[in-house]
Parts: C-alpha cells; sequence; structure tokens
C-alpha cells in the first residue's frame, strides 16, 4: 500500500491531544475522517508525537497508508477540503517508502515553549501562550537552562504518569531567547518525556523572577524528586515545532 508522509499544522484548543479517545475531538481523528471522506477508506494516521490537550503544532509529522496511489497535492488539498474547522491543516504530503515510519523514524524533534512577558493578558494570542505580568530576566533563564542540556535523570521534570520506560535522556539544545515582549524557550531531543518541557518551562520561569538561582534548578535536577520541580507551565504556550529524519535540514526553528 502507498504510504505519504504528512506535515501537519494545529491549534490544540479544542482537542483533547493528538491522540483519538473517547473522551472528546482529537487531532488523529480529524485527519482520519478527512481522509475517510476523501477516499472511502478508514485508515489509522500516525504521528511523530502525541501532544497533550491544548498543545499546538507548527510542524507535527504523520504518516497514512492509502489502498491506492494518489498525487501528493491531491491528498493535501483533499484533506484540507475536508479539514474546516480552522484548527488543523495539512501543509504539505510527500510519498515515503513502506519503511518511513513517522515516529520510530525520527532523530530529533524540536519544540518551542512562547511567554508573553508583558502586564496586559494577550487577546489574539489567547491559549496560545502563556501570559505572565512580572517581569522575567530570560538571559537569566537561558544560563541556567543550560545545566539541563546533556544527557541526565530528568525524574525531576517528568509527569507521575509518565510511560516512559527510563527517566534518563540526552537533551540537544535549550535557549531562551527574549524578543520583545516575547520570551521563546527552544528544546531539542531525540525524545521528550512526559511533560518534560512543560516542567522545565515552569521551572525556568522561577529562574525569571528571581524565585530561584541557576543553583536551585541544578539541585532540583540531581534530586530526582518530582517534588523539587517548579510549577508545570500550562500546554497552551507548547508548539511541536519540528521532526527530523536522516535527509532533514539541521535549519534552526
Amino acid at each position: 500500500m502507498p504510504r505519504y508522509k504528512l506535515i501537519i499544522e494545529y491549534d490544540g484548543t479544542p482537542y483533547v491531544g493528538w491522540q483519538r479517545q473517547n473522551n472528546g475531538p482529537s487531532v488523529q481523528q480529524a485527519l482520519e475522517d478527512a481522509i475517510a471522506a476523501m477516499t472511502g477508506e478508514s485508515v489509522t494516521v500516525s504521528g511523530a508525537g502525541r501532544t497533550d490537550a491544548g498543545v499546538h503544532a507548527l510542524g507535527q509529522v504523520a504518516h497514512a497508508d492509502l489502498a491506492r496511489e494518489w498525487r501528493t497535492d491531491v491528498v493535501r488539498d483533499g484533506m484540507n477540503a475536508h479539514l474546516r474547522s480552522g484548527t488543523v491543516t495539512v501543509l504539505s504530503c510527500e510519498a515515503v517508502g513502506g519503511d518511513f515510519d513517522a515516529r520510530f523514524s525520527a532523530v530529533k524533534r524540536h519544540y518551542l515553549y512562547i511567554i508573553l512577558n508583558r502586564r496586559a493578558p494577550p487577546a489574539i494570542d489567547h491559549k496560545r501562550v502563556w501570559h505572565m505580568a512580572r517581569g522575567l530576566d530570560a538571559e537569566a533563564m537561558h544560563e541556567a537552562a543550560q545545566c539541563l542540556v546533556g544527557r541526565h535523570d530528568f525524574t525531576t521534570f517528568r509527569a507521575s504518569e509518565c510511560q516512559a520506560n527510563s527517566p534518563v535522556k540526552t537533551l540537544d539544545r535549550l535557549d531562551v531567547t527574549r524578543d520583545g515582549d516575547r520570551i521563546e524557550i527552544r528544546a531539542s531531543a531525540l525524545s521528550f518525556l512526559h511533560h518534560q518541557i512543560r516542567s522545565i518551562a515552569g521551572s525556568l520561569e522561577h529562574i525569571g523572577s528571581g524565585r530561584w538561582t541557576k543553583d536551585d534548578l541544578r539541585n532540583a535536577l540531581e534530586a530526582r524528586d518530582r517534588k523539587r520541580c517548579g510549577v508545570v507551565a500550562p500546554p497552551h504556550g507548547l508548539y511541536l515545532a519540528r521532526v527530523d529524519y536522516d535527509n532533514s535540514s539541521a535549519a534552526d526553528i
């Protein structure tokens, strides 16, 4: 069966997450319904990352097997014709070999977390950023974040319900930058623990506000104790920005 790689953008606000569930609409289900409406086929769309409820994507990757060959632009445009909510769109479609797997073929995942750091709350970006009214020192956040880069036991920054076999992960990149009122946290790794980025973002907020020092963050990591984590940042500031494969470029996100 022909296999197609999809790159997808979505606003996670109205969804219970990527994965199909019984308690509400999911991104996966929206895509599968669009394929069914276009082709009459019942297929499974497999994603590179199972984003939580409220989490967004700029470049989620998925694959689906269809019964016959289609032009890739027809798959993209046909799916988008049935994705009319305005919250999910297929950016591109590519024919790939049967050995390609959106999840298991990935070599790196890139996430973006956005904090809006100003007194006034967001209007346009409501439910798309974490609003923080008190001033944050982005340079201090970035400096402290570097102690988390590398291979560590991230138990402190792991959700209690995380199903990963091990809390040990290698964090390749963790950068914090400011552009006006917007603070961006960019994280890259092969894979992440459940709530790892949101837990790190909340702890970095403690650094930026002066509640924690760099040593406090390092000590929290070394404690390997979930109770030592800072606040878990809300899901609506988090974006799955890009997924890399062996033939992917290493361009900045």
